[in-house]
């Protein structure tokens, strides 16, 4: 599956993939989409520093035609330590690609990637206690799920429950070569 797809930056043709994030409710799916936002943010954002920050990353999950399908991305997280020590991870699909595997193979990318060029010790990722997706990929690739967060995420009128899901750098079983 890695073979298929890769991650890289986003460019100038990717802009309308962002704001189809903003302003169409079915490109994030069920348990991303918590109502229309700033469709001129990404672009903002992309124009400031390409999506590639200390404190938050995103980059374009491509198929080797080099059609967007997704959104990989990672924040830093303190919990405690230094910046760059902790970072939260997610990822969302465009619905006309997932239930194939992209989700999974995606984050075991993403994962490798952030234990290879970072200094990050703990990886963390949160997701709708009723995604079950998410959990099996996130489970797939090593993720040990820590806890629920009660009420947390207000979307489609009602407060939701996040599970959340942790990863430390050597309990990593993802091959770093």
């Amino acid at each position: 599956m890695h073979d298929s797809l890769a991650l890289r930056p986003f460019v100038l043709a990717d802009l309308r993939f962002l704001e189809r994030l903003d302003t169409d409710p079915d490109a994030l799916g069920p348990y991303e989409w918590a109502g229309f936002t700033d469709a001129g943010a990404r672009r903002r954002r992309w124009e400031t520093d390409g999506y590639i920050g200390t404190q938050s990353t995103a980059l374009a999950v491509v198929r080797p035609d080099d059609t967007v399908i997704g959104i990989a991305s990672w924040e830093a997280r303190t919990r405690g330590g230094p910046i760059g020590g902790c970072y939260e991870i997610g990822l969302a699909l465009l619905p006309e690609h997932r239930g194939r595997g992209y989700g999974t193979a995606a984050q075991s990318m993403l994962v490798q990637y952030l234990l290879r060029y970072t200094t990050a010790n703990r990886l963390e990722a949160q997701t709708d206690a009723e995604n079950l997706a998410e959990q099996t990929a996130l489970e797939r690739i090593g993720f040990r799920r820590e806890g629920l967060l009660r009420g947390v995420r207000f979307r489609h009128g009602i407060w939701r429950d996040m599970v959340i899901y942790g990863l430390l750098r050597d309990e990593a079983t993802i091959s770093l070569e």
